[in-house]
């Protein structure tokens, strides 16, 4: 009886010592997997800019969602973001690498940026909306010839859709920036500097576009039938060779921000409302001149070449840029 009961002891003991073996090669296995999956990034953080303006939704819902936050978390990285809001100051960080994705940047700027010697890389699309990209003038203030416009002091954010906006602008009159004081400004500076008077137009868009209409301010034009309007997704050519995982973590990311709004369209216009302080109705009276879809299509290449052209002709540039170089395929 003792022989049985040593004997199934140290069956007892055998499989104890059988089963750790196995549960050290399973977690050895498991931490290899885990070093291996770390191995393919360099980068320590994730910093995003958030650009709400003119009404970004996507970057609205996702940061209130916290969507970047939770698809990196996988890789133990931390997501901030920068308000950067002008496409110099933008391209800027990127280069300097204190951002690593420019999720919602102007065509205009990236090509600026390239064609002045930038590391910039395209990954895909943000938004198109040439509607939602206006030129306002003083109220009373007519304007039916190039005379009307010549010497005017114009403020705008420099290089960026708008300043692209005013160029064409200017060109379907005949003149040349030259022609006019353009003043550069963000968006809530222009809007305030015509306001108050000092400057006689301004580049604007998104809720304070909307809010000078609601306010009677004259429309000199819209960017439809003058610029695409076209805003993409930057990273560094740098980062993306040493992080193509996490940038196509990134790209995962985007669609499930688009899929949330598509299911959850009424919340994500209550949240675009607070963000902005925009009434709901007038949010989704202004969503609908937005097309968020993040594939870069034919017609949106084509579209950049010709900005890029047009930036060349009228010396936004002075070095060549190609396009299909300029976006990751």
């Amino acid at each position: 009886m003792k022989k049985n009961f040593y004997l199934k002891l140290i069956g007892l003991l055998f499989t104890i010592m059988m089963l750790s073996v196995l549960s050290c090669n399973n977690s050895n296995t498991s931490n290899a997997s885990n070093n291996n999956s770390n191995t393919n990034f360099t980068a320590k953080k994730i910093a995003v800019t958030y650009v709400k303006a003119p009404l970004n939704v996507p970057s609205i819902v996702e940061k209130e969602k916290m969507i970047f936050s939770n698809a990196f978390s996988k890789y133990n990285l931390p997501v901030t973001y920068s308000e950067l809001t002008t496409g110099p100051e933008q391209t800027q960080a990127l280069a300097s690498g204190d951002i690593q994705f420019l999720y919602a940047v102007g065509a205009t700027s990236v090509i600026l940026a390239k064609a002045n010697g930038s590391d910039i890389k395209i990954i895909n699309m943000y938004s198109k909306s040439p509607e939602a990209f206006t030129l306002f003038s003083k109220k009373g203030m007519t304007i039916t010839s190039a005379d009307d416009v010549r010497g005017k002091k114009i403020a705008g954010p420099k290089g960026t859709i708008l300043h692209e906006l005013l160029a064409a602008y200017l060109n379907t009159l005949g003149l040349k920036e030259t022609d006019v004081e353009f003043i550069s400004m963000g968006i809530p500076e222009s809007q305030a500097a015509l306001v108050g008077g000092s400057v006689d137009m301004a580049l604007l868009a998104g809720p304070s576009a909307y809010n000078l209409i609601k306010d009677g301010y004259n429309v000199v034009t819209t960017g439809e039938g003058l610029v695409d309007a076209t805003i993409v997704v930057a990273v560094s050519e740098k980062f993306y060779n040493s992080n193509k995982i996490l940038v196509d973590e990134f790209i995962n990311a985007q669609k499930e921000v688009l899929s949330y709004i598509e299911n959850n369209y009424d919340e994500a216009m209550s949240l675009s409302a607070k963000e902005t302080g925009l009434d709901e109705n007038a949010v989704k009276e202004m969503y609908t001149m937005y097309d968020f879809s993040i594939d870069i299509t034919d017609n949106d290449i084509a579209s950049m070449k010709k900005t890029e052209e047009f930036m060349r002709n009228n010396n936004m540039i002075e070095t060549e840029v190609n396009i299909d170089d300029l976006i990751i395929k």
